[in-house]
């Protein structure tokens, strides 16, 4: 996927989760946040960040944060674009061979999957998790407490049950990284959850991404530890 009218400037701040502000061109600029997560490791005082500017004039804030620079790293922080970048990823044959449909946003039972599948006589359901949480090389997920994400797991295994495939893709938001692993430091029930599920027969993804200040693409598939 692609950004358009992309802007380099200084990370100064972040007030709420929503909002942060932002050194361009001299000026402070109240910009917003695609990423209600933490991200306390990513957005820190100084760091090199990466604004697209708004098309909509009427909008509230005229730039949103895409991404951010963690040493020699270029982290994508837009919480949308993981969904964009699998669907390209997907439609492209990478996902399943002979796929005749993919619908974003379908729902099954409790919850509603990012993505719903067909491909000849199989079909199944797809939830995707951005991550942006790494630690020497390895990335995990999540980084703050989700029990919507359990109950995503869950509702997977349930599906599963139910004869559909199933499958959870952690679209990491950065590359060169080791492996993926949950956090269960963070958030142990969400770990045991994950682990219950690939058991139970969901496939568990992990793709790496190539990252710059106006494009996120899918890379290569990344190793999973549980």
């Amino acid at each position: 996927m692609r950004y358009q009218r992309i802007h380099a400037g200084v990370f100064q701040a972040r007030p709420n989760r929503f909002i942060a502000h932002v050194e361009l061109s001299g000026k402070t600029e109240i910009c917003h946040v695609k990423n209600t997560g933490r991200c306390r490791e990513l957005l820190v005082p100084g760091a090199a960040v990466y604004l697209e500017e708004a098309q909509n004039p009427a909008r509230k804030t005229r730039f949103d944060l895409i991404a951010v620079q963690k040493g020699e790293r270029l982290i994508n922080m837009d919480a949308q674009a993981p969904n964009k970048v699998f669907q390209e990823w997907a439609e492209e044959g990478n996902f399943q061979k002979n796929l005749t449909l993919l619908k974003p946003e379908t729902t099954f039972g409790a919850s509603r999957f990012d993505f719903y599948w067909e491909a000849g006589p199989i079909s199944g359901f797809v939830e995707v998790k951005g991550v942006t949480l790494e630690q020497d090389g390895v990335v995990l997920f999540p980084d703050a407490p989700t029990e919507r994400g359990v109950k995503h797991l869950e509702e997977l295994v349930k599906a599963r049950q139910a004869g559909y495939e199933a499958a959870v893709c952690f679209l990491i938001q950065m590359e060169r990284v080791e492996w993926f692993q949950p956090n269960d430091g963070t958030h142990p029930a969400f770990g045991a959850a994950l682990r219950r599920a690939r058991d139970a027969g969901v496939e568990v993804l992990a793709l790496d991404c190539r990252v710059g200040p106006d494009f996120l693409e899918a890379g290569r598939a990344v190793e999973v530890r549980l």
